[in-house]
């Protein structure tokens, strides 16, 4: 049994990281609104980026207008997984949840016997990743140092993949993130990049399709478009990733907070019981000895 001296140490420990994880909700807190906003914002961008995409797919259908990133290889023998997740833990099931999302992607396509590569993006995905696919992993973008996301980010990133495309080092290229839904809900998700998947027309629209004419053509158009569709949607990613990133923190150090307190009353309890029985135990020794006499 430990000692009075003991439990008034580890009282004294779980407060200090009472006080430590109660801060640190208060700063995801505070960081999350910002967070939201931008993932929020970016949403309607994306949405629309991909209807004038889908749009203008329409328009060159499967002709050989089409750009490669658009028609793809012919081929899906290899695949490139561009994983996102945080780079910083702490925040419960965010990064774990991502991870098994792309691994259990990743096994299916080995299983069916396709290559895999994996370029990660943040530190803990990279963590958790390279202990079952660590040679697959050929490339990790380390974002620690950056405090504002902005878009040359998502583009750097989005350079790098279409460089690895026009070298031929892939055939189908797949992006995970976690998508914010809520505080305490952020929902896994995989969408292909490459090649461009056409976006479903919008629920509702049962009017005649408008006809557009275009300039230049529609094949040129692609060739500018679809590059920076795909840096727009890892932009959106990174930015979805932000707000859930907050939001589980927010949330796992809220959980953090409330288990200490539990922890320091089972403690408090504990202590004040045994030292009334040392108490009694010491007035009954003093009490036999008045009696001896």
């Amino acid at each position: 049994m430990p000692s009075l001296k003991d439990l008034r140490n580890r009282i004294a420990s779980v407060k200090a990281t009472q006080k430590i994880t109660k801060a640190m909700q208060m700063v995801a807190a505070a960081k999350l609104r910002r967070a939201q906003e931008a993932a929020e914002a970016a949403r309607p961008y994306s949405e629309r980026m991909e209807a004038v995409l889908a749009n203008i797919t329409q328009a060159v259908g499967g002709g050989g207008e089409a750009p490669a990133l658009m028609a793809g290889t012919g081929k899906d023998d290899v695949h490139l997984l561009v994983v996102c997740t945080a780079e910083r833990g702490l925040c419960g099931g965010f990064n774990s949840q991502i991870a098994r999302l792309a691994r259990e992607h990743a096994r299916r396509l080995r299983a069916d016997g396709k290559t895999v590569k994996i370029i990660t993006v943040g530190k803990k995905g990279n963590d958790i990743l390279r202990r079952d696919f660590g040679p697959q992993i050929i490339d990790r973008v380390d974002l620690r140092e950056v405090r504002q996301l902005a878009f040359v980010h998502a583009d750097q990133i989005a350079r790098k993949v279409i460089a690895l495309f026009q070298d031929g080092q892939f055939d189908v290229c797949t992006l995970f993130y976690s998508r914010f839904k809520s505080v305490i809900s952020q929902v896994p998700t995989a969408q292909q990049l490459i090649p461009a998947a056409a976006a479903p027309a919008p629920a509702g629209n049962t009017g005649s399709a408008a006809v557009y004419e275009y300039e230049p053509e529609p094949g040129e158009i692609l060739g500018d478009l679809i590059p920076r569709n795909i840096a727009v949607q890892i932009f959106r990613a990174l930015l979805e990733n932000a707000a859930g990133e907050m939001g589980a923190k927010m949330t796992a150090m809220d959980n953090a907070t409330r288990n200490a307190g539990d922890m320091i009353n089972k403690l408090t309890i504990t202590y004040n019981r045994q030292r009334q029985a040392m108490i009694t135990k010491e007035l009954i020794e003093i009490i036999s000895g008045a009696e001896a006499l």
